[in-house]
Parts: C-alpha cells; structure tokens; sequence
C-alpha cells in the first residue's frame, strides 16, 4: 500500500515537473517566434533605387554585383521602365506617355535590407552608399517606419524578455515545491540515515538521482507536446510563426531538458538539506 502511494505521488510530481517544463519550453518558441517575426518584418522594408534614364545592362550588372558582395540585403529585384508604366496604369488607370509622347519613368531596384541593415543608421548609410554611384538618381526608403519600428521592437522586446524571466520564476518555484512535497513524506526516512552515520551526500544521491530521472523524462515529455501544439499551429491551423530549423528546435530541446534536470537537481539538494539539519523533534511540527 504505502509502495503503491509511493508511485502515485512519483508519477503525479513527474506530470507536474512536465507540464512546468512545458510552460518554459513554450517561453522559448514565444521568443524564437516573436525573433522570426521581426526578421521577417525588417527584412521585408524595401529601400528603391531608381536608375538614369538610359543605364545600360552592364552598368546594371555593377550595381548588381555590388549589392551582392555587400552583404547590406537579402534579396533584390530589377523593374524596367516599361515595368513600371505598367504598374503606374494599373494603380492610377493612366498612360502619360500618351500625352508626353515618352515613358516619364525610369528603371530601379527594390531592395530588401537584411536583418542587420534594417536599422535607421544602417538604411542611412546604404542609402548613401548606392547615391554615391552615378547612374543611382534617387533612394527612397520609408524613414518613419523604420524609425518607429527600431523603436517598437526595442519596447516589444524588453516587454517579452520580463514575462518570460518572470514565467521561468514562478515555474521554478513551482518544480522546487512539487519535490519538496514529494521529499516530505521521506523526512523520517532521511533523518534516520542521518542518525546511523550515513553522510550528506550519501543521504542526498538516492533522492538527486530520482528527481533528475524524473526531470529528464519531464523533459522529454514535455517536448512531445511542445511538438504537437506547434504541429497542430503550423500545419491545422496554418499559422507558420516557429521557424522549424535544426538551430532552434535544438535550443528549445536543451533549454527543457537541462531545465528539468537543473532544477531538480538543486531542488532535491535543497529538499533533502532540509531535513538533514533539522533534529528529531521538529519533524513532528511541520
């Protein structure tokens, strides 16, 4: 009887450590998410470079090769004049080469910043940059927006960054209590190894390596439904917000698995401390 309760109170501390860990595990994707989405957004920020009328392909082949050497964007793309006289009928529904007997616009590159390059400062300087070459006319790039986007992810992120220490607190406290508890109904148990000799390591090892196991399979199943919530996001729902790369799915696997066993290794340290240093009376008053 008292082997059976053993295990229900082992299997019931192993559930709650798991669903702990599965409460950090998910502060993680939240962030590697939240990262993913404002790449995205800054990568998606175009910079136009408009072209001289009556630049050639090889000086078009120079400017292309400058963008790629200098690693300032993540892609590019050419539109011809005729491009773009298409695009200004289709937008406003009028030709004014019909009128000015002449196409009025010139060619340009749309340029997509890298991550890196997307700041203000950075968009500054490459705008500068490809002005500097004489068959560039004009740079455009919206200043504003990426003024205030510096600025809202700089909130966003510090925002972010205070739940998820204040999540990875409480679920810290939260897996100490549930090994406390489950190292409470040992107390007798301890402090009669204590009493026949035995050294605090010796008192602690069968209690640290329980708890560690148990924080390891915690762990791992805490990953298999970190897995499906994100499967069941990404694939019914349609909502591709965690980026599935081997970077990240293995940082989030380390974080939960040495999470589990970090903290119950010095939960059960500090459980089992307890009832080490405390005399015979008092574990009858607690």
């Amino acid at each position: 009887m008292r082997k059976h309760r053993f295990r229900n109170s082992y299997f019931i501390s192993a559930v709650s450590v798991a669903l702990v860990l599965c409460l950090i595990g998910l502060e993680c994707v939240l962030l590697l998410s939240a990262g993913a989405l404002v790449t995205r957004m800054r990568e998606n920020m175009t910079v136009t470079a408009v072209l001289e009328q009556g630049t050639d392909s090889a000086q078009c082949a120079r400017l292309e090769a400058i963008l790629k050497a200098g690693g300032h964007c993540c892609s590019f793309h050419y539109i011809s004049a005729q491009q773009a006289l298409d695009e200004h009928i289709r937008s406003l529904g009028e030709d004014p080469s019909t009128f000015l007997g002449y196409n009025p616009l010139s060619a340009s590159y749309e340029i997509h910043p890298t991550d890196e390059y997307s700041h203000p400062d950075s968009l500054a300087v490459l705008s500068e940059n490809l002005q500097s070459l004489p068959y560039v006319t004009e740079v455009l790039y919206p200043r504003d927006l990426a003024d205030l986007m510096n600025s809202n992810v700089h909130d966003f992120s510090l925002i972010l960054l205070a739940v998820a220490l204040v999540l990875l607190l409480v679920s810290m406290v939260l897996i100490v209590n549930t090994i406390r508890l489950q190292i409470y109904s040992k107390r007798f148990i301890i402090n009669t190894m204590t009493l026949v000799g035995a050294t605090s390591w010796v008192t602690r090892r069968p209690f640290v390596i329980r708890n560690m196991l148990m924080g390891f399979l915690a762990g791992i199943v805490a990953l298999v439904i970190l897995a499906g919530m994100v499967y069941y996001v990404e694939f019914k729902l349609g909502l591709f917000l965690f980026p599935l790369t081997w970077q990240n799915i293995t940082f989030v696997s380390l974080v939960v698995l040495c999470a589990g066993l970090l903290i119950t290794l010095f939960a059960s340290l500090i459980a089992t401390g307890k009832y080490i240093r405390m005399d015979n009376n008092s574990l009858y008053e607690i």
